[in-house]
């Protein structure tokens, strides 16, 4: 696929995004750069150099998202430690911040960004530390969510879908969510079917199926959504953000809700292209962007900064891609993405895919109800 071409496709899908965050968290008016204000538990940014490293790295990060040989590299190159932990879901991140758990890097969502920063949970980067920085794409490099990139860099984007086992609902299965929302469907597979373990994934997947926006803030239409879900509850193995490919292609459930490069990698793993796949269904689905930030209360803000520039790296960022099977920010990486990457509209999207895709955005005051209505589903 030519540079020209895949950027059609880029395009197209980050349109929906930009019209879907609009300006949200651009400061005062200014068409989108914040002032520089303080950060931090002592009040003050940290001050970092280039490649300066102040101990070792606390990531905090969703479960298989990075190489590991990349952890090894950066400890090699720094002569640091990282030390990660892992979540399944941006409000469980969020809550674990809320109550003081200390780390110096995070991985948020783009609708998470915006939360986080006005609840002032992240530092403003010191971007003279991130040379690697002006790899980004231009659009990456100012989101409307994060304007003019104070806050956040970032680390890969994709969708939400559905994972299929194809000896299990055959070849020419319709790419609906009925294939886990429809009871007299779901009722025929082996197994079950697994959801994420995600409040606005979730509720935006049964949204999306019953013709409603993933942003919806109707009460009345979330509850239909609980309804949705709460129907096929009894054949619902588990809600999990984990494990969703793996159980799929272990034979383990035969469709599966999950993210595009997760799908992708283990179908991989198992040299299964011709039994499972995985697709964006026609109702349209989730396209999102992942973000390395600095906590606020970070005890190490400067190895933060320099492995935020390790991954930036154009390289690095090739190597991130070929191994997670998500979509790269990071233009310089481009001539280093494996060609079958760059051509596989499942995770480049063409226009015709991404006209069904929408963004997750910050619904504000409203966000609790997705929450709350995910619990009532799940009870």
């Amino acid at each position: 696929m030519s540079r020209i071409v895949r950027m059609v496709a880029l395009v197209a899908v980050l349109s929906l995004i930009i019209a879907s965050c609009g300006d949200d968290g651009a400061a005062d008016g200014d068409g989108g750069t914040s002032p520089t204000t303080a950060a931090g538990d002592d009040g003050e940014m940290a001050v970092c150099e280039a490649g300066e490293t102040d101990g070792d790295l606390n990531f905090y990060n969703w479960t298989e998202y990075i190489d590991p040989e990349l952890i090894t590299a950066f400890e090699s190159e720094y002569g640091v430690d990282v030390v990660e932990d892992f979540y399944d879901s941006n409000e469980a991140m969020l809550a674990k911040l809320q109550s003081g758990a200390i780390y110096d890097l995070v991985v948020p969502s783009d609708y998470m960004v915006g939360i986080m920063i006005e609840e002032g949970l992240l530092m403003e980067l010191r971007k003279d530390a991130i040379p690697n920085i002006s790899n980004l794409d231009p659009f990456f490099a100012d989101p409307g969510y994060d304007p003019g990139g104070v806050y956040t860099a970032a680390y890969q984007w994709g969708t939400t879908g559905l994972g299929v086992n194809m000896d299990v609902v055959g070849e020419d299965f319709d790419p609906s969510w009925a294939l886990v929302f429809d009871p007299e469907l779901v009722a025929e597979y082996p197994g079950g079917i697994t959801l994420l373990n995600d409040p606005r994934e979730t509720m935006g997947a049964a949204l999306k199926y019953l013709g409603y926006s993933l942003n919806s803030t109707s009460e009345e239409e979330l509850q239909e959504a609980v309804e949705v879900i709460s129907g096929v509850k009894e054949y619902i193995a588990a809600f999990d953000s984990d494990l969703f490919a793996e159980n799929l292609v272990n034979g383990e459930v035969a469709v599966s809700h999950g993210y595009s490069g997760g799908y992708l990698a283990a179908i991989e793993d198992v040299d299964g292209w011709d039994t499972f796949a995985y697709v964006i269904p026609s109702e349209g689905g989730t396209v999102w962007i992942d973000n390395m930030a600095v906590p606020a209360n970070a005890d190490h803000p400067c190895t933060a900064h320099a492995f935020i520039d390790f991954l930036l790296d154009a390289e690095n960022g090739a190597t991130l891609t070929n191994w997670n099977f998500y979509a790269s920010p990071n233009a310089a990486s481009e001539e280093f993405i494996d060609p079958e990457i760059l051509e596989d509209e499942t995770i480049y999207p063409s226009d015709e895919v991404s006209e069904r895709l929408e963004v997750i955005t910050d619904t504000g005051s409203f966000e609790i109800n997705y929450t709350d209505f995910f619990a009532q589903a799940r009870s």
